[in-house]
């Protein structure tokens, strides 16, 4: 084992250590040594880059480095990157320097049954299919591994976050996949990494074409066509919505949604590039079902995931269903029509505000999204609901005296939080929230058989329908047709609560 020191591209006399056993970390690309400290790691190309790409590493190790990092919000976004800071070359061979992952990207236990993969990094593989949270399977998951169902809502957030960024400034990742985000559902984080191959349209081009399951159908359709033919599809940020469509679908619902029981070609290879590519066809697509998983083909540790008509895709609610239709039906061909980041992060924040805990102690998932019914149950365990159920609909001012619905739902559960997001559509729930608008400014509880709202922090919290002024410290119980002002100021909302379960 030998500590060998290699100097900095960009800074003169810059050195950087790594210890090198013979036996690097081998990538897909680059061989991975750590520093003594294991606090960076310095990985190397094993081929040797042109000069486009050593202008490429430069540029994201500088000058977006900068436009990341070193503005408002940045912090925020280094916990979410995995992103190198300097460029080394050694004996003609370029490598970057990347801060190692936090220690939470790492099994603490891994299998329930052994010590396999401890130590591990948490590639999002492990969480996107069934059978490693089957209790019947020898490798599963242990439990203390797995989070729970909200836990994907808030790691999909941090990717569509991520991504949301990466195409503000005009790059493209290229290689989205469950393979290059990291996951820890115990801490309800995700880290996007391979940041070295960034996609600038019209600088530097895409260095490949993805990973199997989440490349775009028209990259694979055209995969055949010389990279100068203009009707060649490579990697852009059009295709890296694929991609996050495909990851949001798998986290939730631990199966492709690509994936089904048609059969194109006997040739398996052919017929599975034209399954993803050029004949693509959403499994739940509402009019052909051509593609829908048949029973007989069906993993039996893998259900009732894999089963469709079991665990449809509507389970994850009215605004994310309508994503999926447009990023599965609409734009699965039409990569313009696909849906945004942005869209996908409001789509799951909507989301989590019908959520509701699943009353089942034994429940592995412990949240479910309010399915609009009178008579609520819990789809992956079946408990129905349990006692009156307040649902609380947002309106905002379109002008003086004109109120209007938002589309916007807020589901109350016991000891929930109201937000200064929930009671202002001014104060926009993102990453550039401070901290004083993450502080809750009132809660729900069930008190002395009525749901209530205590009002924490809100100056004119106004009971509408009684004319009362609700001051921080009090509370208002609840009603069917009860109208709550939550703010006077600019962008305040009014709820109407209904109750429902009666």
């Amino acid at each position: 084992m030998v500590t060998k020191t290699v100097f900095s591209v960009i800074s003169n006399g810059r050195t950087y250590q790594y210890v090198d056993n013979g036996e690097p970390m081998r990538g897909g690309m680059k061989d991975v040594y750590f520093s003594p400290d294991r606090s960076y790691v310095v990985a190397f190309y094993r081929e040797v880059q042109d000069h486009n790409a050593r202008e490429r590493l430069v540029k994201i190790v500088t000058q977006y480095y900068d436009s990341f990092f070193k503005r408002e919000g940045g912090e925020y976004y280094k916990d979410l990157y995995s992103w190198p800071t300097d460029v080394v070359e050694q004996n003609r061979k370029l490598g970057i320097v990347v801060p190692t992952y936090n220690r939470n990207f790492f099994f603490q236990k891994g299998y329930a049954a052994n010590d396999l993969i401890r130590g591990r990094e948490k590639e999002g593989r492990w969480f996107a299919s069934p059978k490693f949270r089957n209790k019947q399977f020898p490798l599963r998951l242990d439990d203390s591994e797995l989070g729970n169902w909200l836990s994907y809502f808030q790691i999909c957030v941090n990717i569509s976050r991520g991504v949301k960024r990466l195409h503000a400034a005009g790059l493209a990742h290229s290689d989205l996949s469950y393979k290059n985000v990291l996951v820890d559902p115990v801490t309800k984080s995700a880290a996007i990494i391979d940041i070295d191959g960034l996609v600038v349209p019209g600088l530097f081009p895409p260095d490949v074409i993805g990973t199997a399951d989440f490349i775009a159908p028209e990259v694979l359709a055209t995969k055949h066509l010389d990279i100068k033919d203009p009707n060649r599809k490579l990697p852009s940020r059009l295709t890296d919505l694929h991609a996050l469509a495909v990851m949001i679908y798998m986290y939730l619902l631990y199966r492709h949604p690509l994936k089904g029981g048609k059969i194109h070609d006997l040739d398996t290879e052919k017929d599975d590039l034209l399954a993803m590519g050029e004949k693509a066809l959403f499994i739940e697509h509402p009019t052909d079902t051509s593609n829908r998983p048949k029973q007989n083909q069906l993993n039996p540790k893998e259900l009732p995931w894999t089963d469709v008509t079991k665990m449809p895709y509507t389970v994850t609610g009215p605004y994310l269903k309508a994503l999926f239709d447009k990023a599965f039906i609409e734009g699965l061909h039409q990569p313009m029509l696909r849906p945004i980041a942005n869209e996908w992060e409001e789509a799951l924040l909507k989301t989590t505000d019908l959520i509701q805990p699943c009353s089942n102690p034994g429940c592995q998932q412990k949240w479910y999204v309010f399915d609009n019914s009178t008579r609520p149950r819990c789809p992956f365990c079946g408990t129905p609901h349990q006692g009156t159920l307040p649902v609380l609909d947002l309106y905002y001012q379109f002008k003086e005296g004109v109120w209007r619905p938002e589309n916007h739902r807020l589901m109350v559960y016991n000891n929930q939080y109201l937000f200064a997001w929930h009671a202002n559509r001014d104060v926009i729930r993102n990453e550039k929230l401070t901290p004083e608008q993450k502080v809750p400014v009132g809660y729900f509880t069930f008190h002395q058989g009525n749901w209530v709202l205590v009002n924490q922090k809100l100056d004119s919290l106004k009971d509408v329908t009684e004319d009362k002024e609700i001051p921080p410290g009090e509370m208002v119980v609840l009603t069917d047709g009860k109208k709550l002002l939550l703010s006077r100021e600019e962008g305040g909302r009014i709820v109407v609560v209904t109750i429902a379960n009666k």
